[in-house]
């Protein structure tokens, strides 16, 4: 063998030996760049554990020392608006929001000053009021940098202690500095987890998840149905039917059939997955639940005039029909307008969305072509009328 041919040979087999540490060391350095135990913290703490939470762009960086509990951990959200509240908790009771002991961090809108507090969630309708928690907690505080807010404490756990239930959060900051309601879609219905304080293993918790996403489906197609297509097609078989002799009383019960059914239905179905998703998720008041307890309030009011219908020959009948007429439109506009609130809130998708785009523009397309069809028999009288009382007035005036 050649001078030349064992050199090459001695460079293979160095390189076939170093190429496992080569390999390592480059991927401890991407490790290192992309990870969560690269960052480094202004105020100079380190954590022995740095675990990268599965969602919300958010990572958690903890020192526990198990004989005396106590727990020394800095919640690190990531981008993230300064305009936005953070929050992170442990739950000692179970695995859900209620009950859980939090700690809140978000920016002065003012002073531009950092606020860092604790608040114990004793119900879904919580507005994370200030207040002490069952465990101890020291030197509390939170920063805000470069996009990145963290709040950072102390926590005495019962001595032992290994695994605890956690969950974290973020939501808008309102006016007065007063927190807004978080998401209740996505990731924010999926930021809990198990954790175990010497592994640093995560285990994502799903408790009530996949059921609140079926409710939340539920939710959504029932009232699109019941409120956003049966309500204007029993409005339009009213409306456009009667004008016919032939479908006389065949409309009055097409309509009442599809207002009835979809009012309770709606109801049940509706307003039913709305409590259960208020009672589960947390949601507080927002406009989209106060118009629909408007709108079953109005519906509710709809029913209740029937009763009090006057014959069609009484001289209040056409005031009836005006406020019965006017209260229809009125619901039909806003179960629309409300369906593409709920749509918004709930991002079940952009399918759902087009869906019922494309229902409602064909009823509404359909409607378009009804008025023109019977444009003569609903306005034509009323136009023959005005021009009759115009000839009237100038035959006058030639007098």
């Amino acid at each position: 063998m050649s001078l030349s041919s064992r050199t090459i040979v001695v460079v293979l087999c160095f390189l076939f030996v170093l190429a496992p540490c080569l390999t390592k060391a480059t991927t401890d350095g991407v490790v290192q760049a992309g990870g969560c135990d690269s960052h480094k913290f202004n105020n100079g703490k380190h954590f022995r554990s740095c675990i990268n939470l599965p969602v919300l762009d958010s990572y958690l960086h903890f020192s526990y020392v198990r004989e005396t509990g106590v727990l020394d951990v800095a919640y690190r959200h990531t981008k993230i608006e300064s305009s936005s509240w953070i929050a992170w908790g442990i739950n000692p009771t179970s695995k859900g929001m209620k009950g859980a002991q939090t700690l809140l961090a978000y920016r002065n809108s003012t002073t531009g000053l950092m606020r860092a507090y604790t608040s114990s969630i004793n119900g879904y309708s919580t507005m994370l009021q200030e207040g002490p928690l069952s465990f101890r907690v020291t030197q509390l505080s939170a920063e805000y940098l470069n996009g990145d807010m963290t709040i950072f404490a102390t926590i005495v756990l019962p001595s032992n202690t290994t695994v605890v239930n956690h969950l974290w959060q973020d939501g808008p900051l309102k006016e007065g500095d007063r927190l807004g309601m978080h998401a209740i879609s996505g990731d924010h219905l999926k930021s809990m987890a198990t954790l175990d304080l010497l592994s640093g293993q995560v285990t994502a918790t799903k408790v009530a998840n996949g059921n609140v996403l079926l409710v939340k489906r539920i939710h959504g197609i029932v009232n699109a149905v019941c409120w956003g297509i049966l309500m204007p097609i029993g409005a339009m078989a009213a409306r456009y039917m009667r004008t016919y002799q032939g479908l006389d009383p065949m409309w009055f019960y097409i309509h009442i059939g599809f207002q009835t059914t979809g009012y309770f239905v709606g109801l049940l179905g509706g307003l039913g997955t709305a409590i259960y998703m208020a009672k589960h998720t947390g949601m507080r008041s927002t406009p989209h639940t106060v118009i629909g307890l408007f709108l079953f309030a109005l519906g509710f009011l709809q029913i209740l005039a029937l009763k009090a219908r006057p014959d069609k020959d009484h001289k209040y009948r056409k005031y009836w029909n005006w406020y019965h007429h006017t209260m229809g439109y009125v619901v039909i506009v806003l179960s629309v307008y409300n369906i593409y609130k709920g749509l918004a809130i709930l991002q079940p998708g952009s399918l759902w969305k087009i869906a019922y785009t494309v229902i409602i523009s064909a009823i509404g397309l359909f409607a378009i072509v009804m008025e023109i069809l019977q444009f003569n028999k609903r306005w034509g009288s009323l136009c023959f009328k005005k021009a009759e009382d115009l000839e009237a007035d100038q035959s006058v005036s030639n007098v």
